[in-house]
Order: structure tokens, then sequence, then C-alpha cells
């Protein structure tokens, strides 16, 4: 018996079909290569890639290193910019106002007053006794001073503050002058 291997007795390899004693593996591995070359891809080495043209970028070739407009971003920042390109800005700064209130003047004042309006930088509060809307109007000042630090300058300009309101006799548009009805009580 001599060293050579014995005579295949299938197709030929690369034919596509795989030899009866050939390996599987292999002839789907030559098919594969053979459809990429009909489609153009070809075959290359690891060392002679080639970085696809930026028009083979943008149709899903990949990128190149760095950013692209394609890689993850952060929710946060696509937020900011949907708030920027829709002109949110006013009323996202108000909102910020009221929602972070306790944070931003302390749990003392928060608890004896609530933010009820931000328009055109004047902030209106709502003081649950008059002795706070009269305290409150000393420490305008520095409230709007501490919003200014926290949120930025411009944001709240005045404080104007009430005290409580007390509830109205008031049902509809029309109204008789008089006493109302307080008179029949007794």
């Amino acid at each position: 018996m001599s060293g050579e291997p014995p005579p295949a007795s299938g197709p030929p390899p690369g034919s596509g079909r795989p030899s009866p004693t050939g390996d599987l593996g292999r002839a789907a591995f030559d098919a594969a290569r053979q459809a990429a070359r009909r489609r153009g891809a070809g075959s290359t080495s690891a060392g002679s890639r080639r970085r696809p043209t930026s028009d083979a970028a943008q149709k899903g070739g990949y990128s190149a290193a760095g950013p692209d407009e394609r890689d993850p971003r952060h929710v946060r920042d696509l937020v900011r910019g949907l708030i920027t390109d829709r002109g949110w800005n006013s009323t996202v700064t108000a909102a910020s106002v009221v929602s972070r209130w306790e944070a931003l003047v302390g749990t003392e004042i928060a608890s004896r007053c609530r933010p009820e309006s931000l328009e055109d930088g004047e902030l209106v509060l709502a003081a649950e006794s008059t002795a706070w809307a009269t305290q409150l109007r000393m420490l305008a000042p520095k409230l709007v001073g501490r919003i200014a630090a926290e949120l930025g300058a411009g944001v709240v300009t005045r404080i104007r503050v009430h005290g409580p309101v007390t509830p109205t006799w008031r049902k509809g548009p029309l109204r008789i002058v008089g006493r109302g009805p307080r008179d029949t009580y007794g």
C-alpha cells in the first residue's frame, strides 16, 4: 500500500455539493464563500480588510473609531435635546421650581407655603397664614438668590406672596350688593 490517499468518489471539492465521504461543514463553508463572491463581498484576509466608505457606513457597515450618530445615547441627553427643540425650556424650569420646592427653600419654609405659579420670572406663593406671608415677604430677596444659585439667574426675579384665601359665598357670575347669606343666620 502506498502512502497516497484513496481517490475521492464524489464530486470535486468546491462544487457546492458535499461528498459522501467528505466534510459537510467544509462544503457549507465553500458554498457560502461562493455566494459571497457572487454578491461582490469577496473574501479577504484579516490583514487586508479595508474600511468601508462613508456611503457603506451609512448603509449599515461599521463606523470608524469615535462617536457616531448611531451610537447609544443617554436618555437625559435625548430629553434635553427634545426640550430645546420644542422651546419648552421655560416650562420645564417652572416645573422644576415647583417639583424641587422643598430642596430649594428648605423644609420649614416649604411646609408653610406653596408655589402657585411662575410666569415671566414672577413666583406667586400662597402662605398658610398672614404671619407667614409677612415673613416670606421679608425673606423674598434671599429666596430669589437661593433659587438663582440652584437653577440659574433669571428663573425667578420677583416673589409675590399672599396670605390664606378665605372661602367665598359667590356662586356664579351675578352678584347682589349687600350682606348676602349671612343676614339669614338669625
